[in-house]
């Protein structure tokens, strides 16, 4: 299980090295991306700045549901 009780997801990052630093991204999350010395330092800051980006997303989705919703799971395959 993750934080808050939710389980663990996984999602697909893209690291590329550019000259002296480590740049990458969220493939499945648009905006999620990093820049950093070392491949090691980038894929922590990529999980940090995910696990941001989606409590961001999700209390603005609550926000702008207002009163009176619904949640329900989505699984794709």
């Amino acid at each position: 299980m993750g934080t808050g009780g939710r389980p663990l997801k996984e999602y697909t990052a893209v690291l590329k090295r550019r000259g002296e630093w480590w740049i990458g991204w969220i493939e499945e999350v648009p905006g999620v991306n990093c820049q950093e010395r070392t491949r090691e330092a980038l894929r922590q800051s990529l999980a940090e700045t995910l696990s941001e980006a989606l409590e961001f997303n999700r209390r603005e989705a609550l926000a702008a549901a207002g009163d009176g919703y619904q949640e329900e799971k989505v699984v794709i395959a």
